[in-house]
């Protein structure tokens, strides 16, 4: 089978997945997602050699979090009771730090920082914005639907747009050559024009009906999906510095053809946590007006 059919094909089986979870119910979107996160902290503590304590710690309490998140957004009432089991994780999280400690002096370590840095990394830029997702499913599964939406529309748009101006005379501009070398300001800016459009769509079949239902509903979406392209970008572009500074074109083989786990969901750790403190906030903006 050729590259371009196993990408067509892994990829239409993703989207299915994602969608798929989202409208059947929340449960199945977390299972789905305890599961990716749990690979995806898995996969960089693989790519930053990081040492068997620091990796377990990070994944046990990855799956800690995550239970909680889930528990969130199935359980009656569950935001009310799930800080015992938040205060139990960030006993954990101390645990994991001291073992990491331990474990470093008894080694002696020439780089004795570098597991704690990556306990850290994979909790705060891994698997705690990979929980933003079920904040975004307990406000309004749509908005989370849209987010994934425009966050491939965002790509397909910024994709065509920096091809097509690339065939000019003279080329477009790039963004940053030495982190990606494709990514441009023309496909940045048209990527946005796309999101935007999207979004319009969206709004109109009632997706932000949850947070955009009043006189400003059209400036909130047009932030929405500008927040969604600006932040899924920087997302991409984080990724792609990490990957340069070790070596690697990809961070897995998640997906045939497509990478590894953080390759396909690098936009959501940073687009993830930011909408959602943007969405709680429109929300309880348009339930006060």
């Amino acid at each position: 089978m050729s590259e371009f059919w196993k990408r067509t094909l892994s990829g239409a089986v993703y989207v299915a997945a994602v969608v798929g979870s989202i409208l059947w119910h929340p449960l199945a979107f977390g299972i789905l997602f305890f599961i990716v996160s749990i690979w995806a902290v898995s996969e960089y503590h693989h790519l930053m050699g990081s040492s068997a304590v620091a990796r377990g710690g990070s994944i046990v309490c990855a799956a800690m979090l995550w239970m909680a998140a889930i528990w969130r957004i199935c359980a009656p009432d569950g935001l009310r009771h799930s800080w015992g089991i938040y205060a139990l994780i960030g006993a954990m999280y101390v645990l994991v730090l001291a073992a990491t400690l331990i474990e470093e002096l008894w080694s002696q370590s020439e780089h004795p920082v570098n597991n704690w840095g990556n306990v850290l990394i994979s909790q705060t830029m891994i698997a705690a914005p990979f929980c933003a997702l079920c904040g975004l499913m307990a406000l309004d599964k749509w908005l989370l639907l849209a987010l994934f939406v425009l966050m491939w529309v965002n790509d397909s748009g910024a994709y065509c747009v920096g091809v097509s101006t690339a065939k000019r005379e003279g080329g477009n501009h790039k963004m940053f050559p030495r982190v990606s070398p494709k990514k441009s300001w023309e496909g940045l800016f048209g990527g946005m024009a796309f999101a935007i459009g999207a979004a319009f769509i969206l709004y109109r079949f009632g997706w932000f009906d949850s947070i955009a239902s009043n006189a400003c509903g059209e400036v909130i979406i047009v932030t929405f999906a500008l927040l969604a392209s600006g932040f899924g970008t920087l997302g991409d572009l984080m990724e792609s510095l990490m990957k340069r500074s070790i070596g690697v074109k990809d961070s897995g083989r998640f997906l045939p053809g497509h990478g590894g786990v953080l390759d396909r969901f690098d936009s959501i750790l940073l687009a993830a946590p930011i909408l959602l403190v943007y969405s709680w906030l429109c929300y309880v903006a348009s339930s006060l007006l």
